[in-house]
Order: C-alpha cells, then structure tokens, then sequence
C-alpha cells in the first residue's frame, strides 16, 4: 500500500534532518504503528505523506502512484485524522459532518448517508445536535474521527487519536480502530503510548531523531535484543537451605516468595522448574517472556520511550 525509499526532510529553518534516509514499506490491509518519543518525526513523515509537506529527497508511493505527482488520486483515497482538533466549535456535530462533507465534494445525494455511516461508527447519535464546543474530550476525539471516515478511505492515518481522553474513551476509540481496519480499511497509528501500538498493531516501525530503529512484528522486534524475563511467585517462602540453594543460579532474585531473573535462558528456567520440583515448592504463579517495547526501546537508545 505505501513504498518509501531513502525519504528525507528538514525544515527550510532547520539545522538537521526531521526525517533522515528513511525506508519503510506498509501492506495493504495492514493495521502499522507508528512509534516513537515526541520529535522522533511521526508527525512530520504523516504530513508527508498526506501531501502536506513535501519533502525535499527520496521517493513515494501510494496505491501505485507516486507523491507529488498524483497528489489529487492520492488524496481522494486516503484520510488523516490529525492530533489536533480539526472541527468547528460552534457547530453542532451535524452541522460539521455536513460541512466537512461538503469541503470534501462528496455527491449531494450521498452526504446524508456518508454522515450517518460516520455517526453510528463513533456512535455519535445522541449528540448530534450538541455544538462541538460543549463534548467531552472523549467526544471530541471521536467527532475527529467520524469527519476522517467521510470519504470511506482506502488509508486512515490517525495522529495521536487518544491523547487527553479517559481509559473509557481510551478503549472505545481502540475498539473503533480495530473494527475499521477488520472492514478493509489500511490504518496507520502514531503514537508514543507504547501500550496501545502493543495491544492494536500487526506491525510496528519505531522512528527515533527521523530514523527507523527497526520495524517488523511485535514479537520479531523484542525477540532480537530483549532477554526473557522470569517472574514466579510460590505458594510459601523458601527456607532459608532452599534460598541458599536458589541464589546459586546467576541472575536470581528472591524477595519473599517471590523470585525474578530479568535474564532467563531456557536451560535456566528448566534447572529451576527441576530444583522447585524436586524440594516440592508449589508456584502459584509464573510469567516468562520477553519485554516490552518500553524496555525495547530503553535498551536500543538508552532513553525513556515517552522522553
């Protein structure tokens, strides 16, 4: 769905690239995160390739056509639902789906419809007659994302579509999102809320100073640089012979009944799971496994995901 080949971008202003020799391929269908701290340039190589900026090297394309070139065909299939609000206050819910509708030179004898497919998706019904102005954060996102759905795109981008909502919102906004992308629609999904692009996301690229540290699966991107780690929680407390005996294995901690390794092998967890077996220690609960981007990303640049 989109081929980009060594893209870069800077700022007429700017003292370095935003975006920086950045190569990246997303398929049709698929529901791609986009992540990274603020500044990475998610932003900016969205508004690429929406066609509002134009950068300055590289190549693009979308369906099989090429930006700048086929600028209008691309538009004509694609939405952006941006991080900010892109509606008008003081028109009612209604009032702006008609306007928008209009802006965006859908048949007259369709608008009614389109609205409407729009409303029940963000299930806005009940608040189509309120002014913009007077909806909750949460409806307001969701009013964001019923003006995108108006010229049923083909690509939805969506820029931070959660940012200041409540985890109520959060999840319906999430669950939205899903049944989108389950109806055909390609989703592109910024955000630097890890957690999110975790629970929605196919596929994932994560963009850090306008380069890609890496893009693939979740479970690809931590199985290459994240360890396993092991977390066991036992039914009682070892004795103090078991606990001498546990913390001979390299890596192991105990606190209470509890004991983690933040790098486990497997030969490891089979040595323990034997040792606990054999001195008839009961676990009551256990969790091996690798990481999460948070750590992903902590590990590969030494920073906090949301710096």
């Amino acid at each position: 769905m989109i081929e980009i080949e060594n893209l870069r971008f800077r700022y007429p202003a700017g003292e370095r690239d935003v975006i920086s020799g950045l190569s990246l391929q997303i398929r049709r269908g698929s529901l791609f995160g986009l992540l990274g701290p603020n500044g990475s340039g998610k932003t900016t190589l969205i508004s690429i390739l929406t066609g509002l900026l134009q950068s300055q090297y590289g190549q693009i394309r979308i369906d099989h056509k090429s930006l700048p070139q086929d600028l209008d065909d691309i538009q004509a299939l694609i939405s952006l639902v941006p991080q900010e609000y892109a509606f008008y206050p003081k028109l009612s819910v209604l009032e702006n789906l008609l306007f928008f509708g209009r802006v965006l030179a859908i048949p007259a004898h369709q608008v009614h419809a389109r609205v409407s497919e729009a409303v029940t998706v963000a299930e806005l019904e009940s608040f189509e007659m309120i002014r913009a102005e007077y909806l909750s954060g949460g409806l307001k996102r969701r009013l964001n994302l019923a003006i995108g759905l108006l010229n049923r795109p083909q690509l939805l981008f969506l820029d931070e579509p959660t940012v200041g909502v409540d985890p109520q919102a959060r999840h319906f906004i999430l669950e939205t999102v899903r049944q989108i992308n389950s109806n055909g629609t390609t989703v592109i999904y910024t955000s630097h809320y890890m957690e999110e692009v975790e629970a929605l996301c196919d596929e994932i690229a994560v963009l850090d100073n306008g380069q890609m540290l890496a893009c693939g699966t979740l479970d690809q991107l931590l199985s290459h640089t994240c360890s396993r780690t092991l977390t066991v929680t036992l039914t009682s407390t070892p004795s103090v012979l078991q606990r001498d005996a546990l913390l001979k294995t390299p890596g192991l901690e105990i606190q209470g009944n509890g004991l983690h390794m933040s790098d486990c092998r497997e030969s490891d967890l089979r040595a323990l799971m034997y040792f606990l077996e054999t001195e008839n220690m009961s676990v009551a609960c256990m969790k091996y496994g690798h990481g999460n981007l948070e750590e992903w990303f902590l590990r590969m640049t030494g920073r906090q995901l949301r710096a």
